[in-house]
């Protein structure tokens, strides 16, 4: 994957982000879309040979569409600054996100805002054994990668059926449970990247892993 020319054609169209200017370079997106999803699949095969609970993803079901959902948001940009895709993409399950864009590159995976069942379970199995997660979260090269949980809404108060001296309360007024690990452009574009990429995978795996049986409990 030519991740200069990648940066190039976002820089270009965050200048030019409009539907004329992409209609007339049209080409150049779709060779630079092919080449992702031909690199994510290779990652796909990797992350397969490095967990035997990985759920295969093809690049093309993983990748996140590059027009933003203006239904919803009608006041962003036609187009995002970035590509996405999401591997490891069993049903009701966190993910292994990747983002590689002008203004941030990340790597990322949990759950964002869950739905209210999923949430439940998750909740339920931090108040049955919150203490494996807490563990997780406070390894030195966990915290060293992620730092804190991902920083979004929480609840004020204990969620309904928990008590607000509850041992793992600061875990259980989340509505998110995600991690990142930032990346600078460079890191991106050095020889190496997909072998950090190995790297973070599997330092978040615990984790993950954690909320997967969470949720499917």
């Amino acid at each position: 994957m030519n991740f200069h020319e990648l940066f190039d054609f976002l820089t270009e169209l965050q200048k030019n982000n409009n539907k004329e200017w992409m209609d007339a370079n049209r080409k150049w997106y779709k060779s630079l879309r092919d080449d992702f999803i031909v690199w994510l699949d290779g990652l796909d095969y990797t992350m397969a040979q490095l967990d035997d609970e990985y759920y295969p993803t093809p690049g093309k079901k993983g990748i996140n569409r590059i027009n933003n959902n203006l239904m919803f948001h009608p006041h962003k940009p036609i187009y995002k600054d970035h590509f996405g895709a999401g591997l490891d993409k069993a049903p009701n399950s966190a993910d292994f996100y990747i983002e590689v864009g002008v203004k941030q590159c990340l790597l990322a995976g949990g759950f964002w805002r869950p739905e209210p069942k999923t949430l439940r379970s998750i909740r339920e199995g931090i108040d049955y054994n919150g203490e494996e997660l807490k563990a997780i979260l406070h390894k030195p090269s966990f915290k060293k990668t992620f730092g804190e949980l991902y920083e979004d809404e929480k609840l004020t108060n204990a969620p309904k059926g928990f008590a607000n001296d509850h041992p793992h309360i600061d875990l259980l007024k989340n509505k998110t449970f995600a991690v990142v690990h930032e990346l600078s452009r460079e890191e991106v574009l050095k020889p190496g990247f997909n072998e950090k990429i190995k790297q973070v995978y599997l330092e978040m795996l615990p984790f993950r892993r954690y909320l997967n049986h969470a949720a499917s409990v």
